[in-house]
C-alpha cells in the first residue's frame, strides 16, 4: 500500500465521472452518494448530478423530488444555469437534483441541435469550483447518458459480480467507445466498482478474475478503457446500505460504523489518489 498525495495524482482540476451501467439494482446510485459522501469527508469539494428522472440520489439525500424546485431538468430544457439548481446538501457536498421532469426529457430534447452536449455546455458556463463532479446516470444509454458521456472525464462502472456482469459490461464500453470517437476524446473508463458483493462465494472470485482478464486485454490499445482498473475497495453486501436512502441520509449518516461506510471510506481514498493501491487491473492467479 502506498500513500501519494493528492496533487500528485490528479492535479488541481476538478475531475468529472460519470457513474453509469445500463442496468438497474447493481449500487450505481448508491455508489455516487456515498463515494460522494466519502470523498467530501475527507475535505474534497464534490458535487452530485442527479441524471435520472427516479431520482433516488435527490432522495437518498433526504430532498423531495417533487418537480417544485428547480432541478437539472430546467438547465437541460429551460438554459437555467447550474448555480441556480445547485443545493448544498453536506459539509463540501452538494447536489444539483432531479424529478420526474427529467423523464420528458428525452423527447423534448430529440429535435434540439447538439442535444448531446447541452450539459458540458452548461458545466463549461459554471464558474463554482469542486474537486469532484459526480454523475449518477439513468440505467439506460439514452441522451441523458450520453450527455454525461460527453461531460465526463472518466468512467465508473458498478458491477455486481453475477454471471451476466461481462455481458452487460461490453455494450456499455462500446457506448463509451463511440462516445469518445465522435463527441469526446478525452473520455476514459477509469475503473470498476464491485458492488454487493460477497468474497466467499466462488462465483464473486471467478467473475473479478474473469473481469481482470478482460480489462488485461485491452492494454496498451487506444481503446477508452484501456488502462481501466478494477477497484481493490469493494462495496460488500449490507443490509444498511439498503435501508438509508429511505430516511433520506448517506450511511456516514445513517450507520457510519457498518460495513457499508467502511467500504465507501476506502473507495474514496482509492479514488481521490490518498491510497494508491495496485495498478491497472491484471489477471489473477486461479484460486487453488
Amino acid at each position: 500500500m502506498v500513500f501519494t498525495p493528492r496533487d500528485q495524482i490528479s492535479g488541481d482540476a476538478m475531475r468529472r465521472i460519470a457513474i453509469i451501467n445500463q442496468k438497474g439494482g447493481v449500487g450505481k446510485t448508491t455508489t455516487a452518494v456515498n463515494l460522494a459522501a466519502a470523498l467530501a469527508k475527507q475535505g474534497e469539494r464534490v458535487c452530485v448530478l442527479d441524471l435520472d428522472p427516479q431520482a433516488h440520489a435527490t432522495t437518498n439525500f433526504g430532498l423531495e423530488p417533487d418537480g417544485e424546485r428547480p432541478s437539472i431538468y430546467d438547465v437541460l430544457v429551460r438554459n437555467r444555469t447550474m448555480a441556480d439548481v445547485r443545493k448544498e446538501v453536506g459539509e463540501n457536498l452538494s447536489l444539483v437534483a432531479s424529478d420526474i421532469n427529467l423523464a420528458g426529457a428525452e423527447v423534448e430534447l430529440a429535435g434540439m441541435v447538439g442535444r448531446e452536449v447541452i450539459l458540458r455546455e452548461a458545466m463549461t458556463q459554471d464558474t463554482e469550483e469542486f474537486d469532484f463532479l459526480l454523475m449518477d446516470c439513468a440505467p439506460s444509454l439514452g441522451v441523458l447518458t450520453i450527455n454525461a458521456l460527453a461531460a465526463a472525464d472518466e468512467v465508473f462502472i458498478p458491477l455486481q459480480p453475477h454471471f451476466f456482469a461481462l455481458h452487460g459490461l461490453s455494450k456499455l464500453l462500446e457506448t463509451t467507445a463511440l462516445v469518445a470517437r465522435r463527441i469526446n476524446p478525452g473520455l476514459t473508463v477509469s475503473g470498476v466498482v464491485l458492488c454487493l458483493y460477497d468474497g466467499n462465494t466462488r462465483l464473486a472470485q471467478e467473475v473479478v478474475r474473469d473481469l481482470r482478464e478482460f480489462l488485461a486485454q485491452s492494454r496498451g490499445t487506444n481503446r477508452p478503457w484501456a488502462a481501466a482498473k478494477v477497484f481493490d475497495a469493494k462495496i460488500r453486501r449490507n443490509i444498511k446500505l439498503a435501508e438509508c436512502p429511505s430516511f433520506g441520509r448517506t450511511i456516514f449518516e445513517y450507520a457510519p460504523k457498518s460495513t457499508g461506510a467502511e467500504d465507501y471510506a476506502a473507495l474514496a481514498l482509492e479514488v481521490s489518489g490518498v491510497i494508491e493501491v495496485g495498478s491497472p487491473a491484471e489477471p489473477e492467479m486461479a484460486a487453488a
